[in-house]
């Protein structure tokens, strides 16, 4: 919040207003990663002069119907659609079909719009917005009591918030799968399966206390391709520093 509030105050002041509003729909991000839609909206409804607004689509028309707002919802919806038709790319259009999805007012118009969204995505390389239409999918269903159903969505949107390192909506996720009755654990540190070779190879090397340019030395690699992969191993294992990697258990993996 702090770095959002200095970058907007320094954006105002010399007059970049595309910079300003990226400060905006970072904090509806965040407030609607938190289950705050009427917070989130007030920093939506900023977001009105620039490229952004179409950038931000999702999240300025989720904070609009999660805080019951429809008139302002179905609005941005439109305006968002006209723009996914121009051809922008399939992510597009499989947020216009999630917004469309939303603001349905028939269960089975929502769950076809749902699964033409997620066909949409299958053919986009937009990891969060897909995994935020499976969880949106997966409440859907839990509210309409196909809680058998939701599960399946749930758990997909659960893994890709994890695989991104999105904490917030992981959580959002886990409680949804818990009221639809099933629990999910959280990804463990210790569990390394989920690592490449090369990543195994890195994270042991680190563990034991090597520098980037020592392992890049020992694996005829760039110090710099050395630092990419050990911040995909943070991610992966849930962890973030080299203390930690040091007491995750890698002998095994990769074996």
């Amino acid at each position: 919040r702090s770095l959002v509030a200095e970058g907007r105050e320094l954006a105002l002041t010399r007059r970049f207003t595309l910079v300003a509003e990226f400060a905006d729909w970072a904090m509806a991000l965040l407030e609607l990663g938190l289950g705050r839609p009427e917070e989130a909206l007030l920093h939506a409804q900023k977001v009105a002069a620039t490229g952004a607004v179409l950038w931000a689509g999702l999240d300025r028309i989720e904070a609009a119907v999660r805080a019951d707002v429809p008139e302002t919802a179905r609005e941005w919806v439109d305006g968002f659609e006209a723009w996914a038709g121009n051809g922008p790319g399939a992510w597009a259009r499989a947020v216009a079909l999630h917004g469309r999805a939303l603001l349905a007012d028939h269960e089975q118009e929502s769950e076809h719009l749902f699964e033409a969204s997620l066909k949409a995505h299958a053919q986009a390389a937009r990891p969060f917005e897909h995994a935020r239409t499976e969880l949106a999918f997966g409440e859907f269903l839990r509210r309409n009591r196909r809680r058998t159903n939701a599960r399946e969505h749930l758990r997909r949107a659960l893994d890709g918030f994890e695989t991104l390192g999105a904490d917030l909506w992981a959580e959002r996720a886990r409680v949804e799968l818990r009221a639809s009755g099933q629990t999910a654990r959280r990804r463990s540190p210790s569990t390394t399966e989920q690592l490449t070779p090369q990543e195994i190879q890195i994270a042991r090397f680190v563990a034991r206390g090597l520098s980037n340019r020592e392992v890049a030395a020992q694996l005829f690699l760039s110090p710099r391709t050395v630092a990419f992969h050990l911040r995909n191993v943070f991610r992966k294992l849930g962890i973030s520093s080299r203390t930690e990697l040091a007491q995750v258990h890698l002998d095994a993996a990769g074996q």
